[in-house]
């Protein structure tokens, strides 16, 4: 989900399909099995809330087959063009402050989605409305106040950096009304909307190349508001990056976590 007037990680960067990319090789891989285990098969109609990228939206087009149906949301949905055809169907949707695009589906997932949205829990009574009873829903958001450190074994200078510089990239996103404990409620809010059989876990990778690769994008894309703020010099910058390059850094991300269940 991406909002131009408060979100960092704008779409409309020219390093977001590096984003997009090293995201999906973090992330796709535990969506997938979460939504393997959901059931997803030929026939389905799939709502995909808050789409940045497409290798989601390909993937359940692949699983839904001709005869099911996907519609990919979100507001900026530029990057989503290569995605647009049959069954894929790409709208441009706030789930914030628009009713759902439809009603009868048997998935809703969302990734990302909630974090940015003022109001979670009528956003979560949106997305369990929009689907058929005993529809199944996924919702997946990071956490970054459960684990605040890139680096969890702050040992040395490199490592102190990479924590201030991350800290930093929570500053800003404080700053711009972000409310960092996202992941922890998605249990309550679906329990709250009405769902049943609500489960979660979290996914916490530690020493991947794609966590490299993540930080190096994101670090690249905030440089400007870190200096602008204060919260870092282009020194520093430089000095990071190439550490991230080097790969003396065991670096991680917040968890991210999915909830899941059924709506009665």
């Amino acid at each position: 989900m991406t909002r131009t007037d408060g979100y960092l990680l704008d779409n409309r960067q020219t390093e977001a399909a590096e984003h997009f990319s090293a995201f999906a090789a973090l992330f796709d891989p535990t969506t997938f099995r979460h939504l393997e285990a959901l059931g997803i098969g030929s026939g389905w109609r799939c709502w995909e809330v808050g789409a940045g990228g497409t290798s989601v939206v390909s993937w359940l087009a692949k699983k839904v087959g001709p005869t099911g149906r996907v519609v990919a949301t979100g507001t900026d949905t530029s990057r989503l063009v290569p995605a647009a055809r049959p069954p894929v169907e790409v709208r441009v949707h706030d789930l914030g402050a628009e009713e759902p695009p439809g009603e009868g589906f048997d998935l809703v997932h969302a990734r990302l989605a909630l974090v940015h949205v003022a109001d979670r829990g009528r956003a979560m009574r949106s997305m369990v409305q929009a689907l058929r009873p005993g529809g199944r829903i996924l919702v997946e958001d990071a956490d970054p106040a459960l684990q605040p450190l890139l680096c969890p074994d702050e040992h040395g200078p490199e490592q102190q950096l990479a924590n201030r510089l991350r800290h930093g990239f929570r500053r800003l996103l404080a700053d711009r009304g972000t409310e960092l404990p996202c992941g922890r409620v998605l249990p309550r809010l679906l329990r709250e909307a009405g769902v049943t059989r609500v489960h979660a876990d979290a996914y916490f990778p530690v020493a991947s190349p794609a966590c490299a690769a993540l930080e190096s994008v994101t670090i690249r894309q905030i440089r400007d508001q870190l200096v602008t703020a204060g919260l870092a010099t282009d020194q520093d910058i430089d000095r990071h990056l190439a550490n991230v390059t080097s790969g003396v850094l065991d670096l991680t991300t917040a968890p991210m976590i999915s909830a899941w269940g059924r709506k009665q």
